[in-house]
């Protein structure tokens, strides 16, 4: 159940030649891989994109010790013209695929004026090592049919981390190696191993939370900053995510209540989505679906694995038929629900484990988890949604065991650094959605205490990762870049349309 932000589109871009770096990295051009993820022609690189691989040690205290390679892939802009001054992209995650948002990312014309950056985060796919864990997502395909909030799922939520663990502890690789100041860090190694004087840097979610890191601890050549979907440092997500999901459905139940049609057919939706989930977290609902490949899948739905899906369709285009969706199964029909949960029973085996893993859980327990406690985090979530039950609320909301998952990967404490703010008079621009249930947009004043050179731009109707599907927040990104002062022109927010929830035709 857990929910990964990997966005896939089709379309543009190229990278340039090999150059020497600092002391700590350097870079060297490589052909693109031939497939960026099997099975997903429309995600390859054509010949527009070029790549090369960036090698860093792989334990900076080590003198002498492993390195690894992070592949690197860059859009050539599409002006003749192009500004000198790069737009690197942070994905987000953590463990996301910086090269599988590449072309939908330039099909949506960040790479106008500028070439535009994107780099597969230590541990990534087609890294040197990728440290994926297939485990999890083997346990995603079984947990289809299990009661998600019960204890026996929680335990094997962390066996398959435990799995994971042993078999690339085996590797030799340095486990602990992978989170965000090691990250960062690459990231600073990759502008001097490129030669880039300046560049912009934008990051989203947990990219985002990247981006503040760096704008803190390697501040030289960073123009300007685009945060979307902001993580603030001092936020302690596992701890507090039950906020994004609480303020991302009010904003969904506001807007449903707002639109004539939809408060007509599916009245009070709060209340009946608190009711539901209570629910389904007593007495369970079973509903056998068909999927894409014609097999018959047994799904059951409890009461937290609604909160992943609507938190999923609130960042697409299925958040239009979620009123529905939660009025159905209120009402006895599960079927909606069902076949967008049974989708994990049906991954191609060649789309397992391609999550950087290595820095997803080195950040989320170094940084999050191993700083508070599981009682900590189910009063902070009980304050957030004080409706739902404890056993929906001690799952992290995206869908993870959180504390079963880092106990099982044996890490430590990051060092205090990482929970410090940025504090910075670069021009930043905090773009940020009322729909957004992955990070809050009460957290935004966590970061605007330090960036003192900052403007926040609260896109209605938009979900997580405002950028890639909003024309709006493209418009403005590109306003803010271009201009030479952090003045931006946001004069399209007030065109934005809030979508409009489906209804039955006949009602």
């Amino acid at each position: 159940m857990r929910v990964v932000a990997i966005i896939v589109f089709a379309a543009a871009a190229l990278v340039g030649g090999c150059r020497s770096g600092s002391a700590a990295g350097s870079f060297q051009s490589a052909p693109c891989p031939v497939q960026n993820i099997a099975g997903v022609p429309s995600a390859n690189l054509g010949p527009e994109f070029s790549c090369g691989y960036l090698t860093v040690p792989e334990n900076r205290s080590v003198p002498n010790g492993r390195t690894i390679r992070i592949l690197v892939v860059r859009a050539k802009a599409a002006t003749a013209t192009p500004k000198p001054d790069p737009i690197v992209f942070l994905h987000g995650g953590p463990g996301g695929i910086a090269s599988l948002e590449a072309p939908g990312i330039v099909a949506g014309g960040m790479n106008a004026e500028r070439d535009v950056i994107f780099v597969n985060q230590r541990s990534g796919l087609h890294d040197e090592p990728h440290l994926a864990c297939p485990e999890l997502d083997a346990f995603d395909a079984h947990a289809v049919e299990l009661v998600y909030q019960d204890p026996a799922t929680a335990a094997l939520d962390g066996a398959a981390v435990a799995a994971c663990r042993n078999r690339l502890a085996a590797t030799g690789a340095n486990l602990l190696a992978f989170g965000t100041l090691a990250d960062a860090a690459d990231f600073a190694d990759l502008r001097v191993a490129l030669g880039i004087e300046q560049w912009n840097v934008y990051g989203v979610s947990y990219g985002a939370y990247l981006a503040q890191q760096l704008a803190r601890d390697h501040p030289e050549g960073i123009r300007k900053l685009i945060l979307d979907s902001v993580l603030p440092p001092t936020v302690n997500i596992v701890e507090k995510w039950w906020e994004a999901p609480a303020s991302g459905f009010k904003a969904i139940f506001k807007a449903c209540a707002d639109q004539p049609a939809c408060a007509a057919v599916y009245p009070n939706l709060e209340a009946v989505f608190n009711t539901t989930v209570n629910k389904l977290a007593r007495t369970p609902a079973h509903v056998t679906v068909t999927g894409a490949s014609g097999k018959r899948i047994q799904v059951t739905i409890d009461g937290f694995k609604l909160v992943p899906l609507i938190m999923d369709w609130t960042a697409n285009d299925k958040v239009v038929d979620i009123p529905r969706m939660i009025y159905n199964i209120a009402y006895g029909d599960g079927t909606m629900a069902a076949g967008a949960i049974a989708v994990a029973a049906e991954k191609p085996a060649d789309q397992q484990g391609l999550l950087g893993a290595g820095l997803a859980l080195d950040a989320y327990c170094q940084d999050m988890a191993n700083w508070t406690t599981p009682q900590q985090a189910l009063a902070h979530a009980k304050m957030a949604m004080p409706a739902l039950p404890d056993s929906v609320l001690q799952i992290a909301p995206t869908g993870s065991y959180m504390f079963h998952e880092c106990a099982a990967w044996d890490t430590n404490r990051s060092d205090p650094i990482t929970r410090t703010p940025a504090v910075s008079g670069t021009p930043t621009l905090i773009l940020s959605g009322t729909f957004d249930s992955k990070t809050s947009p009460s957290w935004i004043s966590e970061s605007t205490r330090g960036l003192r050179n900052s403007v926040v731009v609260h896109i209605p109707g938009a979900g997580h990762a405002v950028l890639p599907r909003s024309k709006c927040g493209q418009s403005i990104m590109s306003s803010f870049v271009n201009n030479p002062t952090a003045r931006v022109d946001t004069s399209c927010v007030a065109q934005v349309a809030i979508p409009q929830f489906t209804v039955p035709a006949s009602r």
